[in-house]
């Protein structure tokens, strides 16, 4: 279910896929998605909430996956991905695809008046607390605290999380 507010604006050349799992979709009063913003749902059956006069600026992906919420006055600099999804891949002799997708690290939840830089990637378990501000380029998947200003590239991202069985 795509749910619009009258007020909102969405760019005809955004494209907002309708669930076929039943998750919503809800984009709240005086929000805008721009042109070639891509909203999927996979993963999950986890809904997309935007709050009032929320930006989606050019080029981001949203998958809805175990679900986004995004408070009020929040604003997503160009080609940002959240991806409230991951896949599983313990098990050695199935390939990864085959594998379906791991359980929910609590979707993604931006509270208000939120700052998102541009090329950022927001993964499965990322809160950003109300007022943080997040440089471009960063990658979270954990918890930001309130009005901080976050920037660089974690570098957690890249640390060896285990081995396949």
């Amino acid at each position: 279910m795509i749910s619009i507010h009258a007020t909102a604006r969405v760019s005809p050349l955004a494209d907002i896929e309708d669930s076929v799992r039943g998750s919503r979709i809800v984009v709240g009063a005086h929000s805008v998605i721009d042109s070639f913003v891509k909203v999927k749902p996979a993963g999950g059956s986890g809904d997309l909430l935007l709050g009032e006069h929320v930006v989606i600026n050019a080029g981001c992906v949203l998958y809805t996956g175990h679900g986004i919420r995004i408070g009020n006055h929040v604003a997503l600099a160009a080609h940002c991905t959240l991806a409230p999804v991951n896949h599983a891949y313990a098990e050695r002799g199935r390939l990864i695809r085959a594998q379906g997708f791991a359980p929910s690290r609590g979707g993604i939840v931006i509270e208000d008046d939120v700052w998102i830089g541009a090329h950022c990637v927001l993964l499965d378990g990322a809160v950003l607390r109300q007022g943080c501000v997040l440089g471009a380029g960063a990658i979270v998947h954990g918890e930001l605290r309130a009005y901080t200003v976050y920037a660089a590239q974690s570098a957690t991202a890249l640390r060896v999380l285990g081995q396949r069985r």
